[in-house]
């Protein structure tokens, strides 16, 4: 069910959510957090999808500011969706204009949960301090997107400048499942160091630098970039040592072939991580991510083209 508020306020919006529960029996008390977005007019229905189907595994309200940025008059236009518009989920799209653009905060106060913890998402461009953004000081975690934003390597530099404990990035999210096998080739025998690390890629996709700044803060090592065009995502990561390099190689973004010196070739199932499983994952905590905050502040300052 989808249902439109022109030139409302949040105050009545909150109070039509209210009277859709008792009207339909709709049970918030299961919902365990608050999802705020403050995406563009453009990214609202690819946001709310992945919140949805997020939501099937955490629950939650969605509150959605998008600034109506072709109108200058002070004007809120609210949209709510329930049921099958909303998976799991309340969802609430708040089209503000004029002078209400600069109070997100005051505008979200009204829909948050009571008692419940809010995270907040930005899935295109970020602030410049997502911690300082009005409504970053309110939330527990906060979620940059740097694949999606305008300059992806320029916001991963400035992130990692004004990084704050709850600050997390879904480049980072996305090479989780590359951590994992890299770790794994890892912990089998001969248990050589590492001497040195290359990591490929396509060419301003920050995930590849993330992934190697975090190799570069947990080996040690040397740590060399690739940067390639016209592929996509990281596409190899070579692992220097005594006995043999270690290989995981992906050219076509789907399986990873692992190379081992004394072992026969593994294919692995590793697509391209979607928009709904990163934000799925980064739900499932509310503590701060310290190794993130490491690799972000420490591990990008220690790789080298």
């Amino acid at each position: 069910m989808i249902i439109d508020l022109p030139e409302t306020t949040t105050n009545a919006v909150n109070k039509r959510l209210v009277k859709l529960r008792d009207e339909g029996g709709a049970v918030a008390l299961g919902r365990v957090l608050t999802l705020v977005v403050l995406a563009e007019e453009a990214d609202v229905e690819d946001a709310v999808a992945a919140a949805n189907g997020a939501s099937r595994e955490h629950p939650c309200r969605v509150v959605v500011v998008a600034p109506a940025n072709k109108r200058t008059s002070a004007r809120l236009d609210a949209q709510i969706r329930i049921g099958g518009d909303a998976g799991a989920s309340e969802v609430i799209i708040l089209r503000p204009s004029g002078p209400l653009v600069a109070h997100t905060d005051t505008l979200v106060m009204p829909l948050l949960l009571p008692d419940a913890p809010i995270v907040a998402w930005w899935p295109r461009e970020t602030p410049d301090n997502p911690s300082a953004d009005p409504v970053g000081q309110m939330a527990h975690r906060r979620i940059t997107d740097a694949v999606n934003a305008g300059k992806s390597l320029q916001t991963l530099q400035r992130l990692s400048r004004s990084h704050h404990p709850g600050d997390t990035d879904l480049a980072w999210t996305r090479v989780t499942l590359w951590r994992g096998l890299i770790a794994a080739a890892l912990d089998q025998p001969p248990y050589e160091s590492v001497t040195a690390v290359e990591v490929e890629g396509e060419e301003h996709h920050p995930s590849v630098d993330v992934l190697a700044a975090w190799l570069a803060q947990q080996l040690r090592c040397q740590v060399k970039l690739v940067r390639r065009r016209g592929v996509s995502g990281i596409t190899k990561v070579t692992l220097e040592r005594k006995g043999g390099a270690i290989v995981l190689s992906r050219p076509d973004g789907r399986i990873v072939t692992l190379t081992q010196p004394g072992q026969p070739d593994r294919r692995i199932s590793l697509p391209l991580r979607q928009l709904e499983e990163c934000l799925t994952e980064e739900l499932r905590r509310l503590d701060p991510d310290e190794v993130y905050g490491e690799v972000l502040t420490k591990g990008l300052a220690r790789i080298g083209e």
